[in-house]
């Protein structure tokens, strides 16, 4: 054996935050052999590199050192691999409680190149009010807020699973000289180095009871859900974990301490209506006994060392085990069992339960008003009953119960609830509404829902009813038409409301404003020139411009223009042939309306050829109008696209003459030809 030195320098695993007013955390790395003097401190926990062991003593205020103790590994308390963050390479031991003390000493046995302390200082402020444990149906468990968790320091949000299956019994293995004033305090630390030191999430048991059968609530959650937590790798999902606070591997479980365990066990495993006698499979996910994708089979309440090598929970306490079940299996009856529905929603369901003893029981399916829709009854100590649920709606969620005098009621679903109505991707475009305007409002349903359309004004009062109708789930459209309300700054509100009478609601702003009041060129497309025309409603500025692909090409106004028609004549300023737009922006007291149209300058004539006067085949240059003289007969024929195209006749072709005019008015050459 050769003695660990111990280094007086100081590490901080984490920020000194405190789990309870008054707590906070340091770690020291330990390279000397002397004893190392430390700020008082109530808890201390050991992590350590390598193979072997380490040994520690602490000494009191008063001076004396206690026995030697084995950092007991702590890592088989701890998350199932993956789902949080460990110290990789370090082993993690278990939090030891010492009571106030000032110094520590280590030795180490075997393969250890590095050893890091944990020590919890300070009071940790007062200890909250407790509740003493009460052995009922339900017991006393004191809060995390009762015994001074600080949720801040917490790294995630609780994970659940699909129900509790089995138990698993722990003990914290620290010292048992503590008082009952100071159990907090120890749970306080606990979490403190759980969650800084080890860096897990949370705590991570799901309960603790000390010696004196004080019950307190562990990792965040819910003490009556499923909240997965860090205590036994491999099995952490599905299962509960209680520890006892202090080392039960020779001394004796308390009364109290064992008839507040009893009490645990047998409400939270009858809420899962688990059988406390009974044996369990359990698939682990992975830890050193069990590889990943074990089927295990564990009593429903274990011990932590049926699930990992682990001495834990002390070997005085887990002989207790078998005697525990069968307390706990008579504490709280009458109980029900393994209720079950099996089958397919939509044909026939069968439930079924056992019963703790013979007694009457009746199962019942619910709709979603609370409606009984159906039920079956019995008695004795199986439950037996099936459910033709063909006619049942298949877009509701209904609830099952099996019940029986006395027992906890098992309570379950069948079949997926309808998705609550949502109003989703709401967008008014323009969002600015004039009188030249078609408003588009574009949303998405989650499902069929009756949508009210509702103008608000700025203080939120309805002004007017855009419409109320039936719409069915996806993308939905309306065009805004025939609402006149005076210029302003308003919200179209849009209310769902599905068959259940469940809402769900979306706004968009809208402004509008009557100032301009048209807005048209003359023409698409011109070749000489166009009358650019807009009507203004009231006074404004107007900024009149020539714009291709974003760039202002040409300014033809901006200036102040009064209430009225206004015509402007373009020739097209000497501008190239092309595609542009015609943007106008009109700015009142209240917005700038900006609105653009389309334009093309061409100034060159289509070109018209006669491919086959027989099969009155012809070739167009560009999209055109044509005239067609054939026989002295006329037609018109409006071509789409450029490239040739047939012209419909009966009988014989004796003469042919036709011309193109393309949308600015040029026209082409005049083809001719006679049979």
């Amino acid at each position: 054996m050769r003695v660990l030195l111990v280094a007086a320098v100081l590490v901080l695993a984490a920020p000194g935050t405190a789990a309870g007013a008054g707590l906070s955390l340091s770690a020291r790395d330990l390279h000397t052999a002397s004893p190392l003097h430390v700020k008082r401190f109530q808890l201390v926990g050991v992590h350590w590199r390598g193979s072997g062991t380490v040994l520690f003593r602490t000494r009191s205020l008063r001076g004396r050192w206690s026995a030697w103790h084995r950092a007991a590994p702590g890592e088989d308390d701890q998350p199932d691999r993956g789902t949080e963050s460990r110290r990789r390479g370090w082993r993690l031991g278990a939090p030891f409680w010492t009571g106030g003390s000032n110094a520590i000493q280590y030795r180490t046995l075997g393969r250890v190149t590095s050893v890091r302390a944990f020590f919890v200082h300070g009071s940790g402020g007062p200890t909250p009010r407790i509740r003493r444990t009460q052995m009922t149906a339900t017991p006393s468990v004191i809060t995390r807020s009762e015994w001074g968790a600080n949720e801040h320091i917490r790294r995630a949000a609780p994970r659940y699973a699909d129900n509790v299956h089995l138990a698993i019994v722990h003990h914290t293995a620290g010292s048992n000289s503590y008082t009952e004033a100071q159990s907090a305090g120890i749970v306080r630390a606990i979490y403190l180095y759980h969650v800084q030191g080890n860096g897990w999430n949370d705590i991570g048991y799901n309960f603790l009871v000390d010696k004196y059968g004080q019950i307190f609530e562990g990792r965040y959650g819910g003490v009556t859900r499923a909240v997965i937590g860090a205590h036994a790798m491999g099995f952490n999902v599905g299962t509960v974990g209680v520890a006892l606070i202090g080392n039960y591997s020779s001394a004796t479980v308390t009364p109290a301490a064992r008839a507040a365990l009893v009490s645990l066990l047998a409400w939270r495993l009858d809420l899962a209506h688990v059988d406390p006698l009974s044996r369990v499979v359990r698939v682990s996910t992975g830890n050193p006994r069990y590889p990943p994708g074990t089927a295990v089979t564990l009593n429903a309440i274990s011990g932590h060392r049926d699930t990992y090598p682990t001495s834990c929970p002390g070997s005085s306490l887990y002989a207790q085990l078998p005697a525990i079940r069968r307390e706990v299996a008579r504490t709280g009856l009458p109980k029900i069992y393994e209720p079950v529905a099996s089958g397919a929603f939509g044909g026939t369901i069968r439930f079924t339960a056992r019963l703790s003893a013979s007694a009457p029981w009746i199962a019942t399916v619910r709709d979603e008003a609370g409606t009984v829709v159906a039920s079956g009854s019995g008695a004795g100590t199986a439950v037996n009953w099936t459910w033709d649920s063909s006619l049942a709606d298949q877009n509701q969620q209904y609830t099952w119960t099996i019940a029986a005098p006395g027992a906890r009621s098992a309570v379950g679903t069948i079949g997926a609830p309808l998705p609550p109505p949502a109003v989703q991707q709401v967008k008014l475009v323009p969002a600015v509404v004039t009188p030249v305007d078609r408003p588009k409002l574009t949303y998405r349903l989650k499902t069929r829902s009756l949508v009210t359309a509702t103008l608000l004004d700025q203080t939120g009062v309805p002004v007017a009813t855009l419409f109320h109708k039936v719409k069915k789930p996806g993308l939905q459209s309306y065009a805004w038409t025939g609402v006149s309300v005076p210029d302003g700054h308003y919200r179209v509100q849009l209310v769902a409301q599905d068959a259940r009478g469940r809402q769900a609601g979306a706004s968009v702003p809208v402004t509008v404003d009557g100032t301009l009041a048209a807005f048209a060129p003359s023409a698409s497309a011109f070749s000489r020139g166009v009358d650019l025309t807009f009507s203004l409603n009231a006074p404004a500025h107007v900024l009149l411009r020539i714009v291709s692909e974003g760039a202002t090409a040409a300014t033809l106004l901006d200036a102040a223009a009064a209430a009225g028609p206004q015509r402007i004549a373009w020739d097209g300023g000497g501008l190239p042939d092309g595609r542009y737009s015609v943007v106008l922006s009109v700015t009142d007291a209240m917005t700038t309306v900006t609105r653009s149209r389309p334009l093309q300058i061409d100034r060159v004539a289509p070109v018209l050829r006669l491919l086959s006067l027989q099969a009155l085949q012809l070739w167009v240059s560009e999209p055109a109008r044509l005239t067609i003289v054939l026989n002295g007969r006329a037609q018109r024929l409006n071509v789409k696209r450029r490239g040739a195209f047939r012209v419909a006749h009966r009988g014989t072709v004796r003469t042919l003459r036709a011309f193109a005019v393309d949308a600015a008015g040029n026209r082409s050459r005049v083809v001719r030809a006679t049979r």
